[in-house]
């Protein structure tokens, strides 16, 4: 997978590719990970990339001229199929679904802001899509470019050390993670549940489910009212809480 990123930092956004999973992909060759600098579209001394915004008001906003430079020089080397996806608050918030549509796809391009925003011109003939991490304002798209190419990069095939680890990842069934463990079997105490070493793989199964439903009913219930439940698994939801009664 391609990805290109148009940045004021550069330097900020590659070390997303020097460490962990991002790390691992791109020293396999499974990602290329290509960054420009708006700056270098400039033609003045000071490469000025922002400007006062027509009507007042506060603050500076990113010029037509270097961005869309920059973005044409990064599509150019871009495979076909790659949007063009602006990093904003005013997007709509990235989730797991986005993710698996990306790592889906043969390549993308982030555009991460700064200031108050880029010139809406380019949003209307340049943007494909517009992305937010959620509802609070970061100081610049990096942080939430860097996100976005962590959350797709691992679910590409063969990124992971075990691809199941992704498919076991909270959200990727729109629910939360089960709760985890690993030895010692006792600590201060406190004892890992008995059916995670019964041995009993269906059980096990059973027992992952409906903490995981359980935890999204408390913790996101947002993320039940969107799914479909099984007859099962509102059977095992109807026990989590029983339970927590008790």
């Amino acid at each position: 997978m391609r990805i290109g990123v148009v940045s004021l930092f550069p330097e900020m956004v590659s070390t997303v590719a020097e460490y962990g999973v991002v790390g691992r992909a791109q020293r396999r060759d499974l990602i290329s990970l290509e960054i420009e600098n708006p700056r270098d579209y400039t033609d003045d001394v000071h490469r000025t990339v922002d400007d006062r915004p027509y009507g007042g008001g506060p603050g500076m906003v990113m010029k037509y001229e270097p961005i869309a430079a920059a973005l044409q020089a990064t599509r150019a080397r871009m495979p076909a199929g790659s949007p063009v996806v602006y990093l904003s608050p005013q997007g709509k918030v990235f989730d797991q679904a986005a993710a698996k549509r990306y790592s889906a796809l043969p390549g993308m391009i982030l555009l991460a802001g700064r200031y108050e925003g880029i010139d809406e011109r380019l949003m209307e003939s340049q943007v494909d899509e517009e992305m937010s991490l959620g509802d609070f304002v970061l100081s610049g798209g990096e942080i939430a470019a860097m996100a976005v190419i962590d959350a797709v990069v691992r679910l590409l095939p063969g990124v992971l050390g075990d691809d199941a680890s992704a498919i076991q990842d909270s959200f990727m069934e729109g629910l939360l993670d089960c709760p985890h463990y690993t030895r010692p079997e006792v600590v201060e105490g406190e004892s890992v549940p008995d059916v995670l070493v019964s041995g009993d793989h269906a059980e096990i199964a059973r027992w992952r489910m409906k903490q995981a439903l359980g935890r999204s009913y408390l913790r996101r219930p947002d993320l039940l009212q969107k799914l479909n439940l099984s007859d099962e698994q509102q059977a095992l939801l109807d026990d989590f809480l029983k339970e927590q009664r008790t």
